[in-house]
């Protein structure tokens, strides 16, 4: 078990963030040591016919180029555009020997062809200093790939998975649009701009109520003493 991961890990694979046709994928190769004891000096990576460019992410490790070929007659593509050249191949050449103990990892982004159900393969050559690895085996009809020697990185193209339920669902969470938002932003808005409108006027009623009784207070007669029988002055002090 462990010599057939040792035998595994040792092959040039390659990791896609997704595999969607009709959609960009970001293609990992992973670079161990494939001479022996020897450092790897340069990696190209064939594109297989469905694809018509690859764009190299930069590694400060390595450099890269591209190697265009001509198509033996125009290419019709889905647009309507026709072309007569496409990318071949994508080479990395090491700024300095790759140590058989390390691996490093070299990134294509790539768009994948429409249809799916197609395996794309990426025969890459490996060169050391001393001697090569050609990673470009085929697998045969219902042959296992890791049963190769040397196989050749490869990607299956697949359908775009179908919404369920809860993927409809999040689709109409997020489906809000613009014009909604505003909407609701409006109608609160205008509950708000009532809430305030029945305060002012709750306000303003303790205000006039406040004045009318005010108002009435003072509006009250003073009071009128009133002398009681026999209080009056006394007849002997008048003059």
């Amino acid at each position: 078990m462990l010599a057939g991961i040792s035998g595994a890990s040792a092959h040039v694979g390659v990791t896609p963030d997704k595999t969607t046709a009709n959609s960009y994928a970001l293609l990992t190769f992973g670079i161990p040591h494939g001479c022996e004891e020897s450092g790897t000096t340069k990696v190209t990576i064939t594109l297989p016919a469905e694809l018509n460019d690859a764009q190299p992410t930069v590694n400060p490790n390595w450099t890269a180029a591209k190697v265009t070929e001509q198509l033996a007659e125009p290419k019709k593509l889905v647009d309507g555009t026709s072309i007569t050249k496409r990318t071949s191949q994508i080479v990395y050449t090491a700024k300095a020997p790759l140590e058989p103990a390390l691996r490093d990892a070299l990134v294509l982004s790539v768009k994948l062809p429409d249809a799916a159900g197609k395996t794309l393969y990426f025969p890459t050559l490996q060169n050391c200093e001393v001697g090569q690895t050609d990673w470009s085996e085929l697998p045969a009809e219902g042959q296992d790939p890791h049963s190769l020697k040397a196989p050749a990185p490869s990607v299956a193209v697949t359908a775009a998975a179908a919404a369920d339920g809860h993927g409809a669902e999040a689709a109409s969470a997020s489906d809000t649009t613009p014009e909604t938002v505003q909407a609701a932003a409006v109608s609160d808005d205008g509950a708000q701009a009532r809430s305030w409108a029945g305060l002012v006027a709750g306000v303003g009623g303790l205000v006039l109520g406040g004045l009318a009784l005010a108002r009435s207070r003072g509006n009250t007669p003073a009071p009128v003493s009133v002398s009681a029988p026999g209080s009056g002055p006394n007849p002997a002090t008048r003059q």
